[in-house]
């Protein structure tokens, strides 16, 4: 069943796309603990390739130093499961991609804390022309269901910013 994603949004993926397009503005994504989840939700959007420029699966620490250019004091000091890493981590996939705005995923999704943090404790970063900033949450269930609600929690953070009522 055909529809027209212009006129009928469904998914929240679907909604960020659309307003994305009417603000011609782009995004690129730099994730950890969801592993790509997040760009294969923009990506099986039909139209994506119009907004979104690609991502960084930064998994392992070192990939967010040497690729994102998280800084060597952030990963010490507040460590990667943190605000100020969602944000060098999203400043840097922005800039990395020269993208309008940029989204990144990083936190422990089980089955073991990390860095003293528990299971659930996640942060997404989002980037835009004016400043960067992360939101924390914390979340409940196994290993997918925290995944899937960081990839629900970051589209809705940057539709949010995108949406008319926001302005």
């Amino acid at each position: 069943m055909a529809h027209d994603s212009m006129t009928v949004v469904g998914s929240p993926a679907e909604a960020l796309v659309h307003l994305l397009r009417s603000r011609e503005a782009s995004v690129a994504v730099a994730e950890s603990l969801t592993g790509g989840q997040l760009a294969a939700r923009v990506t099986n959007v039909p139209g994506s390739s119009a907004v979104f420029a690609g991502g960084v699966v930064s998994y392992q620490t070192q990939v967010k130093v040497d690729v994102l250019g998280v800084p060597q004091d952030v990963v010490d000091g507040d460590g990667v499961v943190s605000a100020a890493c969602a944000c060098a981590m999203a400043e840097g996939v922005r800039r990395l991609l020269g993208t309008t705005y940029a989204l990144s995923t990083t936190g422990v999704a089980g089955p073991d804390e990390q860095e003293g943090k528990p299971v659930g404790t996640v942060y997404v970063g989002l980037a835009g022309p004016d400043d960067a900033r992360a939101v924390a949450l914390e979340l409940s269930g196994d290993r997918a269901a925290i995944q899937s609600a960081t990839v629900d929690a970051a589209l809705a953070e940057l539709t949010a910013v995108l949406s008319p009522q926001s302005r």
